[in-house]
């Protein structure tokens, strides 16, 4: 099982993440020798309190890519409502180029309402406006070229040159929970983020692999997922992660070693404080699992 970890590169009205941190916490990571490191694609959030935002994620993939050397990079997942698709197949190739092939693009349909909504962006049909982009990503990426016009989107007679190191294109993510989006993970993916219960893990694989049947996917399809991990001891955690916290390196190694056991080929690990600390104490975790 391949492990990565994903990096904050969140701000407020008073300041954001420098890029020094985030590259440098990428390269501590690389030295640690995780497989892949993540950026999540966000605009802002907001509550009745305050606003916060994130830097725009493949700006800085772009220059992690600079800076690391053998590291897997991935956004988990760029939003297909934020970019044309067409300009997304673009950027994806390009950051194939900058990477000497280790990036991984991934892909979903957005949830957070209010950056749809301050942005000017549309909010309704976002799955099926979702299928009509990655019907355009897709062979775009894969392929180099698409003609495709749908009710949302369209790239007539649309061409992606020049190509990238990777011959059929950097690989596809799609974070997908539900039914619609598992089949669209099937039908165009190489991989699919999800997560259910551990009791549930049996039939979530057998669901994706009769959806990967019904839709004639004949490649292998990959199974990621995230896991928050919280140290708490280190400093504060978000309040979404209260029921994520970890005592230990060791306690984080019989997690991943859970997961391995529930059949997942890649695990993404979420952990706050995003911080040196944090990711000397996951790398302690990541030692320990592969050890045993």
């Amino acid at each position: 099982m391949q492990i990565g970890v994903v990096l904050s590169i969140e701000g407020n009205e008073q300041a954001g993440i420098p890029y020094r941190t985030v590259r440098d916490l990428a390269l501590q990571a690389e030295q640690a020798g995780f497989d892949s490191l993540w950026l999540y694609d966000h605009l802002l959030f907001r509550s009745d309190e305050s606003t916060a935002g994130q830097w725009e994620c493949f700006t800085f993939l772009a220059a992690l890519a600079e800076a690391t050397e053998c590291i897997t990079l991935g956004t988990l997942v760029a939003c297909t409502a934020f970019r044309n698709p067409a300009l997304t197949a673009k950027i994806a190739t390009a950051l194939d180029e900058v990477s000497n092939g280790r990036f991984v693009l991934g892909l979903g349909a957005g949830w957070n309402e209010a950056e749809f909504h301050a942005f000017g962006l549309p909010f309704d049909h976002r799955v099926a406006r979702f299928e009509e982009a990655v019907k355009i990503i897709t062979p775009l990426v894969r392929e180099g070229k698409v003609d495709f016009t749908g009710t949302y989107e369209r790239a007539p007679d649309c061409m992606n040159i020049p190509r990238g190191p990777s011959p059929s294109g950097p690989p596809i993510l799609v974070g997908a929970f539900g039914p619609r989006m598992v089949r669209i993970a099937a039908q165009y993916a190489d991989y699919i983020n999800t997560s259910y219960p551990d009791e549930e893990a049996e039939q979530r694989w057998t669901m994706i692999e009769a959806t990967r049947n019904d839709a004639g996917q004949t490649t292998e399809l990959k199974i990621s997922t995230p896991m928050w991990v919280a140290f708490d001891d280190l400093g504060t955690i978000p309040p979404h992660m209260a029921e994520s916290r970890y005592q230990s390196a060791e306690a984080v190694a019989a997690r991943l070693r859970q997961l391995d056991a529930l059949g997942t080929d890649h695990v993404m690990i979420d952990f706050r404080p995003n911080h040196e600390a944090s990711l000397t104490r996951i790398s302690e975790a990541l030692k320990l699992y592969r050890e045993s």
